[in-house]
C-alpha cells in the first residue's frame, strides 16, 4: 500500500481538527483561505487513507466526579490467558485503557475512579480475575502533559 502524502494544507487542517474536532469546515477554509469544498475533499481523502479514524470528544472527568487516576500493572499466571483476562478487564467500565506489554507486567491499565475507595474496589475486581496472580498500582498525582499536537508536529517534520 502506498504511503499517503500529506502537504502543508493537510497539516494545517489536521492541526485545527486536533484542537477541536467540531470545527466547521467553513471556519477551517476561512483561516486557510481555501474553499470549504477543498477542506471536505482533503478530510475525506485522509479518512479513506486511514489517517483520520473517526473523531473524538474530550470530557472533563474531574467535573463529572472522576478525577482519580491510577495505573495498574497486571501479572498473569500464563501468557496464554491474556485474551481471557483482557475480556474480563473489558467488562470493567472504569478501566479506560489496557495495553498488552513486555517487561515487568503482562497488561498495563489506566483506571479512572471517583476516589481512593472507588479505585480500591476497581483494583480488587482486577485482582479477582481468574489468571491474574498479582497487580501493582501507581496513583497519578497530576496529568502534566497530554498534548497530541506535539507528536503530530514531530511526525509532520519526519515526513
Amino acid at each position: 500500500m502506498a504511503k499517503f502524502k500529506l502537504d502543508e494544507v493537510d497539516h494545517q487542517i489536521l492541526d485545527m481538527l486536533i484542537e477541536n474536532t467540531r470545527t466547521p469546515f467553513t471556519d477551517i477554509a476561512k483561516k486557510l483561505l481555501i474553499s470549504a469544498g477543498t477542506v471536505h475533499v482533503r478530510v475525506k481523502k485522509m479518512e479513506e487513507a486511514g489517517i483520520i479514524i473517526g473523531s473524538s470528544l474530550t470530557l472533563d472527568y474531574g467535573k463529572l466526579g472522576y478525577s482519580f487516576i491510577a495505573y495498574v500493572g497486571i501479572y498473569i499466571n500464563k501468557t496464554s490467558q491474556t485474551t481471557f483476562v483482557l475480556e474480563r478487564i473489558n467488562e470493567i467500565p472504569h478501566v479506560t485503557v489496557a495495553h498488552v506489554t513486555t517487561g515487568k507486567f503482562n497488561i498495563f491499565c489506566k483506571v479512572r475512579a471517583k476516589n481512593t475507595e472507588h479505585a480500591k474496589n476497581i483494583i480488587f475486581k482486577l485482582d479477582d480475575i481468574e489468571g491474574v496472580y498479582r497487580t501493582e498500582t501507581m496513583i497519578s498525582l497530576e496529568e502534566s502533559i497530554n498534548d497530541k499536537k506535539r507528536l503530530m508536529h514531530s511526525i509532520f517534520q519526519d515526513l
